[in-house]
């Protein structure tokens, strides 16, 4: 019987390896998508093209600023906002570490945003786990910060959806050809998820952001891990289109075996697209957020969540500048937009606002591929719940970013 069963094991794994194998002929699966991004960095590519198996790197980030609010201003100010550090490692063939350590603010916020291993069992079938980044959107996996025009990061992206969110648990992923200039590629994690925080908080408002709390590195708060995962396809000289999701039950429903509360859910929706048109770039990211709010709260905490950003790039000017070769100067602009409170009041049937738009022009040069210095313009309009007459923000942002 035993053998029996061993034979039928072996003849399915050589008809699919058979099949993932044929499709791998059929198409290109070296094209560079989102999905590919925590591997898509210099030092990673250089450790592939030499003899180590193991290589360091990192990538460095600080801007100035200066806003005034209805005219009113702090003044001028700067900041080292990030310093990170990455660790890659090949363990063995087919296997593949990854952590990054991250320095916010200087030393203010210490963390550990990502410690995965890979196993590679085949490029459409693999197998990962660890403290990973969850596929919500394109920006949480692709997030660094050389890569970046602008010096702040997409609202919805940081507000609504809570990048950066790194979670505990595992999963799989992979990439498909198909034809010549397209591939596909899916991820699926269960991971332990956000917490209570995402309306238990002092924000005085629904947030998917507060719900990450450092015991999410630990435990489960409630036993009832949450799924995500994203599909998206991406065509040679066209760009990448994908659609995620993330949600599952957040509150502590159970304390000790014992029943609390009833189970009440989230869940994030989004949909992102990186695309060229000849010389232009253009990325965004919508996204929609549900979460189930207990009756006793007051509407101020909105059980509704929309936002959406929009850039796009231009290159103005290539060529040699001092003594760097193949510089870029693009010129870049953002619009933005988020609701925090999608609904009307009970009692008089009118809007619930709590909202910003923003409008963001700017210029970047890159002296290479893995460093750039941006200047940024932002103008933004924000409402609190009431409606009333929005608070308007102005300021000038200059900072610099580069992989090492």
């Amino acid at each position: 019987m035993a053998l029996a069963v061993f034979g039928a094991l072996k003849t399915n794994a050589q008809v699919l390896d058979s099949l993932l194998k044929t499709k791998k002929v059929a198409g290109d699966s070296t094209l560079i998508t989102n999905k590919d991004a925590i591997y898509n960095r210099p030092f990673v590519l250089q450790a592939n093209m030499g003899r180590s198996s193991t290589a360091l790197g990192g990538y460095v980030e600080g801007n100035t600023n200066y806003f005034s609010t209805d005219g009113v201003s702090d003044g001028f100010s700067m900041e080292l906002r990030r310093f990170n550090l990455f660790v890659y490692s090949t363990v063995a063939n087919k296997i593949k570490f990854l952590s990054e350590l991250e320095f916010e603010h200087g030393t203010e916020e210490i963390s550990l945003e990502t410690a995965i291993l890979d196993f590679e069992f085949h490029p459409a079938f693999n197998f990962r786990a660890g403290i990973l980044l969850p596929p919500i959107g394109y920006f949480n996996q692709n997030h660094d910060s050389p890569k970046w025009e602008f010096v702040d990061r997409p609202l919805v992206s940081t507000t609504l959806i809570p990048s950066t969110l790194s979670e505990v648990g595992f999963g799989l992923h992979g990439k498909i050809p198909v034809g010549s200039n397209e591939v596909i590629t899916y991820e699926v994690y269960l991971v332990n998820g956000l917490r209570d925080e995402v309306i238990a908080n002092g924000d005085n408002r629904t947030s998917f952001q507060a719900g990450k709390n450092p015991e999410m590195f630990a435990e489960d708060n409630n036993g009832t891990p949450m799924i995500t995962g994203r599909i998206a396809t991406k065509r040679r000289q066209l760009g990448e289109i994908g659609i995620s999701y993330y949600g599952g039950v957040y509150n502590s429903f159970r304390m000790d075996g014992i029943i609390v509360d009833k189970q009440r859910s989230l869940s994030l929706l989004a949909l992102d697209y990186s695309l060229s048109i000849g010389k232009l770039q253009m990325n965004g990211e919508a996204a929609w957020a549900y979460v189930e709010v207990p009756k006793t709260y007051i509407q101020q905490f909105g059980n509704k969540q929309k936002g959406l950003h929009f850039d796009v790039i231009y290159p103005v000017r290539k060529g040699k500048l001092f003594s760097w070769e193949n510089t870029i100067v693009n010129a870049n602009f953002r619009a933005e937009y988020v609701d925090y409170n999608v609904g009307k009041f009970a009692e008089t049937g009118g809007n619930i606002s709590d909202e910003i738009i923003a409008l963001v022009p700017g210029v970047s040069l890159r002296l290479q591929t893995n460093t750039v210095i941006r200047a940024n313009y932002r103008y933004h309009w924000q409402k609190d719940v009431l409606g009333n007459p929005a608070a308007r923000t102005a300021g000038f942002q200059f900072g610099v970013a580069s992989y090492f």
